[in-house]
């Protein structure tokens, strides 16, 4: 039995288990400790981001049933900052609490094809796709959709892991190969103009708010710098947010949910991916808007009011920091800082390794262009460029 209600509030003092150990479960603890919670982290590394600032750490795989019961048993409400958890873990924890958001949200949302089936059978836009399981599939479905495409495992895949470039039908044999007969998603190629995300929360009330659309730029498939507001006509935001509201209620969230987005040249939305927890996109929340999307996450999970998610400058952005700033050594943080409005954030991650997210930069500005620049600079004057 679970020793939590669905509709009741979980208050300040109780414990809250967070799966997965990285940068995501970190700011989210920091938050909640903030706000008078305890933080218990599950993940399968030691001394782990989010564990250097829980109250309990516990090292374990996830299919781990006996170690993972033992942890469930132990907090109020779980919740994820990494969504490629085993679905035995998820279905052991709802046993005994409330697993916010649910493991069918997970289940859906960690596996490419079952992600794009939930959106195009309600309705939600997304571009043509096709399972493939062998090489004659692929092929039929380059004949279908057209080339370029791109071919994508089904499952565990992120940061553009998992993924190949399609630009002549020659490739189909080595793109398959690539997968390793692992399950995959053929996706048509989209036309696409920019990148934005929505990040919008939803509690057991069915209470849902969103933050103004977020626009991205990426580098090496690694989110590289988001700003706020998206440039795009206030029409369109509306629409994104629309679409965003739908799929939570849909999926039933209680909790963060993110919607990655296309916006296509011709000027229409299409939706990339979603991701059931707090986002890279999102971390500028955390000095420019009235509530951090790690504060909203634990309003949502443990079914409190919803923070206001209005920005407190006309505009922010937020430029992460990779490895690669530490290929000359210790960044310049003196002389990244110096401009008073930058705001740092770091991971409590020992090994700078290229392509792995150490870290972020904010700013909150007058302007997107102000914002982007100061935020810009301060990652050139850190890596000493």
């Amino acid at each position: 039995m679970k020793s939590q209600s669905s509709d009741q509030s979980i208050l300040p003092g109780a414990v809250i288990g967070v799966l997965g150990g990285g940068q995501l479960g970190r700011m989210f603890a920091l938050e909640a400790r903030a706000m008078g919670y305890k933080i218990h982290v599950y993940s399968p590394e030691m001394d782990a981001p989010a564990g250097q600032i829980a109250d309990i750490e516990v090292v374990g795989q996830y299919e781990d049933e006996e170690k993972l019961t033992h942890f469930v048993k132990g907090v109020a409400a779980l919740t994820f900052e990494f969504e490629n958890v085993s679905a035995v873990a998820t279905s052991l924890a709802e046993k005994y609490v409330p697993v916010r958001p649910g493991g069918n949200v997970l289940h859906i949302s960690q596996h490419r094809l079952r992600e794009k089936t939930f959106l195009q059978s309600n309705g939600f836009p997304v571009t043509g796709f096709r399972s493939i399981n062998s090489l004659a599939e692929l092929e039929a479905a380059a004949a279908q959709l057209g080339i370029p495409a791109v071919l994508k495992t089904a499952g565990f895949g992120y940061d553009g892991k998992g993924q190949v470039k399609i630009k002549a039908i020659s490739e189909l044999p080595a793109a398959w190969k690539a997968m390793n007969g692992a399950e995959s998603v053929y996706e048509a190629f989209v036309d696409f103009e920019k990148e934005v995300s929505v990040i919008a929360a939803r509690n057991a009330k069915g209470d849902f708010a969103a933050y103004p659309v977020f626009e991205n730029s990426h580098a090496n498939h690694i989110l590289d710098v988001t700003f706020c507001p998206a440039a795009i006509p206030s029409e369109l935001a509306a629409e994104a947010v629309t679409i965003t509201r739908g799929i939570l209620e849909r999926l039933e969230v209680v909790g963060l949910l993110t919607v990655e987005f296309f916006v296509t040249k011709s000027g229409k939305l299409l939706v990339n991916e979603l991701a059931p927890r707090p986002h890279n996109s999102g971390h500028l929340t955390m000095d420019a808007c009235v509530t951090s999307q790690f504060e909203q996450q634990l309003r949502a999970v443990c079914n409190l009011p919803l923070g206001d998610t209005s920005l407190l400058a006309p505009a922010a952005a937020m430029a992460n920091l990779l490895g690669d700033v530490w290929a000359h050594g210790v960044p310049n943080w003196g002389a990244a800082l110096e401009d008073p409005q930058v705001k740092l954030h770091l991971y409590g991650k020992a090994e700078p390794r290229a392509g792995r997210k150490m870290g972020h930069f904010n700013v909150a500005g007058h302007s997107i262009q102000e914002a982007v620049a100061k935020v810009s600079k301060a990652r050139s004057l850190a890596a000493k460029l």
